[in-house]
């Protein structure tokens, strides 16, 4: 709001000690402008007036952060946010390579920004704009900023902005992604695609275009469907990328919200593409989990309504046997689309099934030798050569000029026709004095292009960790992650999803990689430990005696592993699920309208639940018990037969009404709560924090109440029944922990990451100790990416490399992780 970034700044001027003047002066911002932004009278700041601010200012990382934030948000009126580069965030510097005093991005009229108050709005330059226009033939109030499309339109810009700036896609500029128009093997037929009335004559549209022309080649085509086709490392996501911040840039308010989702995920035999489109929008977004107007929830309607412009991207990292029926199902479907893939995969589930029904499409083209002429020199580091005018890449391009027309093409000429390997390539020569990109024309050491590619793989590991991260948005240190560990960790996340085939990284399903019978077994163990711990340290601080306590934790550790591993063998192991990240959060004071009630099924489940354990819990303790005492088979059985009756009406009553009381004070995530993956897993700890302090005292004090009641109920009836106020009172408190132990690591998300992914898996030497750290690193350094709550590979190409080589290395013996 224009009112927050108004107060922001003027805080952030007073405590650097400066006057309106003084801060003017120095940032050759008028006065008049620093005033207007700090009364509220302008309302949307240029970015680079905002850039300019933070840098006279001088702000730490955080403080720039909130600036901006401020800057990029909608006011309470709709007005439109301020307009931030891709480099917002991260400073004003233009990439490595670009002109000296020169901003990333500078402002087409050559005007001074917001400087006078009759000044009109600059253009924003296609890649600057972080939410869409209004357009001018739509009345600008028939949508409020409140409304959750709107608000999803804003989450997405800055998401992707940040997202597009991590990737070095402006840096120094963007590489020329370009296309023609695909085969018409691959197309509708035109009529269905131009939506033409029978009998009329359809004439072919013809769409070749390139990078910044995406959206507006996406709107001369009636039927809103396009197929965007290109091979391995051609372009496709980032003009996906491309495509949704154009598209929001210059989107009316009546038009959909373009979003983008890796397709490769879905199983169209088990979902329907609406549905699991409202449930990936739901992951990425918790506050969209919200109930709508309907019955339904808010991502649903939108998906429903139309409001969604789904960007499907990865038809090809579908699996082989599932593409058919993901063709067939997009084709029972209206919706308005983008889909990429590679060619050949698309191509043969065409072959299959149908083209996609009125679908254009296009095929991404190479890049050309002047495409790197302009592009591979610029990014070079320039400081400390004694050749101004010299370039590392000139002798490489030299070569490829002077490569004889009428010879195939050399492998280094092949291998540079694609975006990724240029990236590649520019990471590990550009990016890294000492290497010598002349190194790339031995055709004696690259005799194919599929040894130069592996080359480039094998090298961007190492090259991108020869560095220490000095920081990161939080403002903390990175601690520095040897090379080769690296790689065997990333590798062994790269096997796994390849497992899985999936190619989300997704912090609750890293457990998934092990087998199933190990993630029961880790998980009754490691479950077994805890509660027998809690159990032997209360039982000793009551009773003081240390064999009474060892034997004690020892019988119920046991137990209550062998039943809590059941439970999870029965809930997520038979059934080849895992638990998912839930997405609300317990208060007590709940927003009207906010909840879902579920309190009578949980009430019912959590009763029947809750008997079935206590039932077996109560029948083995009582029969444990009494064998300690006497040998005679009847008594032991009646004993563990009425303790079974008692426990298990006790544990009934407390599980049913514990689940019914968290079931009561659920309430949805706030709509705006955009998610990456460390603020989803937080959430989750938090969610699961909040229950067991609700379940603990709850569960505890109905068993510990409960069960003197229930022995006065079944007394007689029975048999006689000794039971203490003191018994009460134990059985409550180690009820109520162990209970809520066995709740936390064995039914939810975060526990079983904190098992398997804190614990088992680090202690084998499959991943590190941090390993959310190790994640956010890579990150960083560009070997992953963020796709809303879940990470993934840079490129399915990368991915791929490291998997095989991990399974090489695993193979041979190459790399022995320590236990």
């Amino acid at each position: 709001m224009a009112g927050e970034f108004g107060e922001v700044l003027r805080r952030l001027r007073t405590a650097a000690g400066l006057t309106q003047e003084e801060l003017a002066e120095r940032s050759e911002v008028s006065v008049r402008t620093i005033r207007g932004l700090e009364t509220g009278k302008r309302t949307n700041p240029r970015m680079t007036t905002v850039q300019r601010l933070a840098e006279e200012l001088a702000l730490r990382p955080r403080e720039r952060e909130e600036l901006l934030r401020a800057a990029v948000r909608r006011n309470e009126d709709g007005e439109q946010p301020a307009e931030p580069s891709a480099g917002a965030g991260a400073g004003v510097e233009a990439g490595a390579g670009s002109e000296p005093g020169t901003e990333a991005y500078a402002d087409p009229t050559g005007a001074p920004a917001d400087d006078g108050p009759g000044d009109p709005p600059a253009p924003t330059p296609p890649s600057t704009a972080l939410h869409p226009a209004a357009d001018p033939h739509s009345p600008s109030d028939s949508h409020s900023p409140s409304d959750p499309a709107e608000q999803l339109a804003a989450l997405v810009t800055a998401r992707w902005q940040r997202e597009e700036e991590q990737r070095q896609v402006q840096d120094p500029f963007p590489l020329p992604v370009r296309w023609e128009t695909a085969p018409e093997a691959l197309t509708d037929h035109w009529a269905n695609i131009l939506r033409l009335p029978a009998q009329a004559t359809a004439h072919p549209l013809d769409l070749d275009g390139e990078l910044g022309e995406i959206a507006a080649t996406y709107r001369r085509i009636p039927s809103r469907r396009l197929v965007v086709l290109g091979r391995s490392g051609s372009g496709k996501t980032i003009l996906a990328l491309r495509f949704v911040l154009d598209h929001l840039r210059t989107r009316g308010t009546s038009e959909p919200v373009p979003v983008i989702f890796s397709i490769g995920a879905w199983n169209p035999t088990t979902i329907t593409l609406r549905d699991w489109l409202a449930a990936q929008l739901t992951r990425d977004h918790p506050g969209y989990a919200a109930r709508g107007r309907g019955r339904e929830s808010l991502a649903a309607e939108l998906v429903e309504s139309g409001r969604i412009l789904p960007v499907l991207d990865g038809f090809d990292e579908i699996a082989d046997g599932l593409r058919r029926p993901a063709l067939e199902a997009l084709n029972a479907t209206t919706l308005p689309l983008v889909l990429t893939s590679r060619p050949a995969e698309y191509a043969a589930a065409v072959a299959e099934t149908d083209v996609l029904t009125a679908a254009a499409a296009i095929r991404l083209t190479d890049l050309t030798l002047d495409d790197l002429a302009a592009y591979l020199p610029r990014t070079t580091r320039k400081p400390g050569r004694e050749d101004p005018d010299a370039n590392a890449w000139d002798p490489v391009l030299t070569a490829l000029r002077e490569q004889p027309r009428d010879r195939p093409d050399s492998p280094l000429a092949t291998v540079l026709k694609t975006p990724l390997m240029v990236a590649l390539a520019r990471t590990i020569y550009s990016d890294t004095p000492d290497h010598d990109p002349a190194c790339l024309l031995d055709t004696e050491r690259f005799g194919s292009p599929e040894k130069l590619e592996d080359h480039l793989l094998d090298n961007f590991i190492p090259t991108v960790y020869r560095h220490r991260l000095h920081g990161s948005s939080s403002g903390g240190s990175h601690p520095g992650f040897d090379a080769d560990r690296a790689r065997h960790w990333l590798g062994y996340l790269a096997h796994h999803l390849t497992g899985l085939k999936t190619p989300d990284l997704a912090w609750w399903r890293l457990g998934n990689g092990l087998r199933r019978s190990t993630r029961t077994l880790v998980t009754a163990v490691l479950l077994a430990l805890a509660i027998g711990l809690v159990d032997g340290a209360i039982s000793f601080g009551v009773n003081g005696r240390v064999t009474g306590a060892l034997l004690d934790a020892s019988v119920v550790g046991l137990l209550a592993g062998l039943m809590f591993g059941f439970v999870h063998w029965l809930t997520y192991t038979a059934k080849g699920k895992q638990a998912a990240p839930s997405a609300v959060r317990l208060q007590l004071r709940r927003r009207p309208g906010a909840t879902v009630w579920t309190a009578g099924p949980r009430l019912v489940i959590g009763t029947l639940g809750g008997a079935v354990f206590g039932s077996a819990y109560g029948f083995v303790v009582g029969m444990v018990i009494t064998y300690a005492v006497t040998s005679d088979l009847s008594i032991i059985v009646h004993v563990g037969l009425v303790d079974g009756l008692v426990y298990g009406s006790v544990f009934g009553v407390a599980t049913g009404l514990t689940f019914c009381l968290l079931g009561l004070l659920e309430t949805p995530l706030d709509i705006d709560s955009a998610v990456n993956p460390r603020s989803l897993l937080t959430t989750n700890r938090g969610t699961v924090t909040t229950q067991l302090l609700v379940w603990a005292p709850t569960f505890g004090a109905v068993v510990g109440f409960g069960s003197g009641v229930a022995v006065d109920v079944f007394q007689g009836s029975v048999g006689p029944l000794v039971w203490t106020s003191e018994a009460a009172a134990l059985l409550g408190v180690i009820s109520g922990l162990g209970g809520a132990i066995g709740y936390a690591l064995t039914l939810t998300a975060w526990g079983q990451w904190l098992v398997l992914t804190r614990i088992w898996l680090p202690l084998t030497g499959r991943l590190p100790w941090a390993v959310v750290t190790f994640l956010e690193d890579a990150y960083q350094r560009g070997v992953l990416r963020q796709a809303g709550a879940v990470y993934q590979f840079r490129h399915a190409r990368l991915q791929q490399h490291l998997a095989r080589h991990h399974r090489r290395a695993t193979l041979h013996d190459d790399f022995i992780a320590p236990l």
